[in-house]
């Protein structure tokens, strides 16, 4: 097991998963909090990499597309104290951060993950019912059904249609995306045979974002929605995916360990492996074995 505790978090491997929780510094954004632990599979992972600065370095922790339907929802565009993929590491703990995530490496390199897209989530989005209020309006979801309210700050046009209240079946997509500069952001919903043009201060199903404190939080409604549609790179035809292949016998597996270790070997002898990365990986396999 690796571990590394700092103030901006804790992450946990064990092999089989990393568990992200978010510390108590003032430093840790409001998503991050409001999220709580995550428990990232080791096949949702795509890569991890540290990177020293001066005053602090940072893990971050990269997933394979499709495996998150919070980063599916917000497309990537979390600020970094909202980013729950990322650590910040006090430069006395570089090492362990080093250690933490080469044993992340060597667990994928080892366990063969692939890090190419999903057409399934691998993590199950925000929990519900969840509440979120910011910009001209409040978004709640439980599960079954998205409900809009306005406050005072909404345009007369669209508060006048008074709140809304969208089944979950009836939404085609959910996007969140923060404000820019000048640019405000928005939480918008687009519903099946209601297609708009309109920009989120007139939309009846958007929540028109400001850039203050509490905008991040509509990206947990959104993950939450996200998580319950149809993934986008699902089958046509929406065939439930195949289930996972029963466990190797323990024979088996200890065949499959033998020849991971060749094929390790090979990989040194030809260049592919450096020397670290193969003596960090034939480390993890003696281990299973």
């Amino acid at each position: 097991m690796a571990e590394i505790i700092q103030r901006d978090g804790t992450w946990v491997f064990d092999g089989d998963a990393l568990r992200l929780t978010p510390g108590r510094d003032k430093s840790v954004g409001l998503l991050r909090r409001e999220l709580g632990e995550l428990v990232v599979p080791l096949r949702a992972s795509a890569g991890i990499s540290f990177e020293q600065g001066k005053r602090s370095g940072r893990l971050r922790l990269r997933l394979r597309e499709g495996a998150d339907p919070l980063l599916q929802a917000t497309g990537g565009r979390l600020a970094e104290p909202h980013d729950p993929y990322q650590l910040l590491v006090d430069p006395d703990r570089y090492g362990v951060a080093e250690y933490f995530a080469d044993e992340v490496r060597a667990a994928l390199l080892l366990e063969d993950v692939p890090p190419v897209p999903l057409d399934h989530y691998l993590l199950p989005g925000p929990a519900v019912p969840l509440s979120a209020s910011a910009g001209d309006g409040t978004a709640s979801f439980d599960g079954e059904y998205v409900r809009l309210e306005w406050n005072w700050k909404t345009e007369d046009a669209k508060a006048s249609a008074g709140a809304r209240t969208i089944a979950v079946s009836d939404i085609a997509a959910v996007e969140w995306l923060p404000a820019a500069g000048l640019e405000n952001g928005h939480l918008r919903f687009t519903v099946k045979h209601s297609p708009t043009k309109a920009p989120p201060k007139y939309d009846p199903h958007a929540v028109e974002l400001w850039g203050f404190k509490k905008d991040p939080l509509m990206a947990l409604v959104a993950a939450a929605v996200q998580a319950r549609l149809p993934h986008p790179a699902a089958p046509a035809d929406d065939l439930p995916s195949a289930p996972p292949p029963p466990p190797a016998a323990p024979e088996d597996d200890h065949d499959a360990l033998l020849r991971r270790l060749r094929e390790l070997g090979d990989l040194h002898r030809t260049g592919v492996l450096t020397d670290e990365e193969f003596t960090l990986a034939k480390q993890a396999i003696l281990k299973r074995m």
